[in-house]
């Protein structure tokens, strides 16, 4: 009877980590589009109220200090969102320097082992143990999507909050 060993092999390993690291690297392309999409929208947003407002001759002073309150938080609102979502589509990088003796897991770390003269020994350390260089892949990979997604979603609550408070502000008066 021969019994199959359920531990992975280093090849699986490494196999998982690249896909891993393909379905991030996708999700922070998708995150990166959101963003664009919603900053198209508040861009639209914004010129509608403003194309609306301006040709009526209409200013933020003929407001009610309750309507004023109202359309300051959605204006608030609306550039809260707009610096959210800029800052979901930043480009993001390692949070830690690669120094000699790591892995190379990304652009930069190739670029300072240049800097350095280590590219030649960086390479040959990556070769040796490549699961290590895609761990810290993941790693980084993955905290940079979830910092993406925290932005859009903090803009996308912010261009809502925006979107419905400009229009109630004026109907307060």
């Amino acid at each position: 009877m021969t019994t199959l060993d359920p531990r992975p092999t280093p090849t699986d390993v490494t196999q998982l980590c690249e896909r891993l690291l393909a379905d991030l690297r996708t999700e922070i392309a998708r995150a990166d589009s959101k963003a664009s999409v919603l900053v198209a929208a508040l861009g639209t947003t914004a010129g509608v109220f403003s194309a609306l407002l301006a040709g009526r001759n209409w200013n933020p002073a003929s407001l009610t200090t309750f309507g004023t309150v109202v359309w300051g938080a959605g204006a608030a609102s609306l550039v809260l969102s707009l610096f959210s979502l800029l800052l979901a589509v930043l480009p993001r990088y390692r949070s830690e320097p690669w120094t000699p003796g790591q892995p190379l897991s990304y652009f930069g770390d190739i670029q300072q082992a240049v800097r350095i003269g280590q590219l030649e020994s960086a390479l040959a350390d990556t070769q040796r143990d490549p699961t290590a260089a895609l761990t810290s892949a993941l790693t980084e990979t993955s905290r940079i999507a979830a910092r993406k997604h925290q932005w859009i979603r903090t803009g996308l609550i912010s261009f809502c909050t925006g979107t419905l408070l400009l229009p109630v502000s004026l109907l307060i008066g």
